[in-house]
């Protein structure tokens, strides 16, 4: 296979490292943002333990791993991941979850892959979040594949093929396991749902028919739960400006305030849970069924499997009572977990700042983030049973 046609959009490879470094190393916008990741440190020794990087790996190791679980240690009270339900761990997966966190949904999930005696994955990003030159180089360094999007409707499909071709490629014959998430964009309200347009995208690589290219991919449905999400003030503040803003829409500001509070922002626990890969239900499937159909088929077996992994906490339960006005779930929580997820909610909604502040509005979009995750829950699990 050529695969010239995916350098515009793979990660670097090894062999590129050292000039990429070395641009990063005089780039002073880089500079700038490796001294406050990591504070206390001067630049000329971090300069000095980049280059001595071969691999992205070795990177990963040298700088992400730390980071990331430094992130972990301080804002975090414990990341987990249950891999119990992939037990070969030689064998590349299209890990396919919901999404809470522009960068932490996939970071933490490579260091505890590492933790686990297993590699870290490729991760699908969009060019959208690729606001300054050092972030582009340092994201396809640390394993990321480029989504292109702003593109018209011609190119779109000509980008969707080709990032298709590159992930089967990565995992058919780079054996490499991939990240993507369930649809573009996190959902705001938590109530995750994959979007039929991701499993186009993958059946338009790869060989054979739509059933067989979906299964050449390994693909792995993934729940990831937060305890508490840092921005959930920012999407509810969103909420309400695209009520009342007309034609509202998030700027590259909006986007980097939801990157920094994502990064330094309070989340309580954070469980990553794997799925079976879905190929055992793939297999069953009638080939001469239409697209559309298939496509529903498949989008809703991913839904159930991540929404049954679900991890719930407290503020799950709390939240789903306030909105019913019921206490319906009153064993699953405390008074006192009850008040600490109340006084929370209060606190959260004090940091928006917006004229004509709704705060009945605002504080049903919050409570509707955390009851969403249980409500999708209980009824993947009765359909189960």
């Amino acid at each position: 296979m050529d695969t010239i046609e995916f350098d515009e959009i793979r990660p670097y490879n090894d062999e590129e490292l050292p000039q990429v470094i070395e641009e990063l190393i005089a780039d002073p916008a880089f500079q700038d943002a490796a001294c406050t990741a990591m504070p206390g440190v001067s630049f000329e020794v971090l300069a000095a333990q980049m280059r001595t990087c071969h691999t992205k790996e070795d990177f990963q190791k040298a700088f992400c791993y730390r980071i990331l679980w430094k992130i972990a240690s301080d804002y975090t009270d414990g990341l987990t991941l249950d891999h119990t339900s992939l037990p070969d761990k030689t064998k590349a997966y299209t890990y396919l979850s919901n999404h809470r966190d522009i960068i932490l949904d996939s970071g933490f999930l490579s260091i505890l892959l590492l933790d686990h005696g297993m590699n870290t994955v490729e991760i699908a990003i969009g060019d959208n979040l690729l606001i300054y030159p050092w972030i582009k180089k340092l994201v396809r360094i640390n394993k990321s594949f480029i989504v292109q999007r702003a593109l018209t409707m011609r190119q779109m499909l000509d980008a969707s093929a080709r990032m298709s071709r590159y992930m089967h490629y990565t995992i058919t014959v780079k054996n490499q396991s991939i990240w993507i998430a369930q649809r573009e964009g996190r959902a705001k309200d938590s109530n995750d749902r994959t979007q039929d347009s991701i499993l186009k995208m993958l059946a338009m690589g790869g060989e054979g028919d739509n059933i067989d290219r979906l299964m050449e991919m390994n693909i792995a449905p993934m729940a990831i739960s937060y305890e508490y999400d840092p921005c959930d003030y920012l999407k509810a503040q969103e909420y309400q400006l695209k009520r009342d803003v007309e034609g509202y829409k998030k700027s590259t500001q909006d986007d980097l305030k939801n990157m920094e509070t994502g990064l330094f922002g309070y989340k309580g626990r954070v469980h990553f849970q794997t799925a079976p890969d879905i190929n055992d239900v793939l297999a069953t499937i009638d080939h001469s069924m239409p697209k559309l159909e298939l496509y529903g088929i498949v989008s809703a077996l991913i839904d159930k499997r991540i929404h049954s992994s679900y991890r719930l906490y407290p503020g799950n339960y709390v939240a789903h009572d306030a909105l019913s006005g019921c206490t319906t779930f009153s064993a699953e929580y405390t008074p006192q977990e009850k008040q600490h997820f109340e006084d929370y909610v209060e606190k959260q909604l004090a940091r928006i700042k917006l004229p004509n502040k709704d705060i009945p509005f605002l504080r049903e979009k919050m409570l509707l983030m955390y009851a969403n995750p249980l409500t999708n829950y209980l009824t993947a699990r009765k359909s189960i049973n």
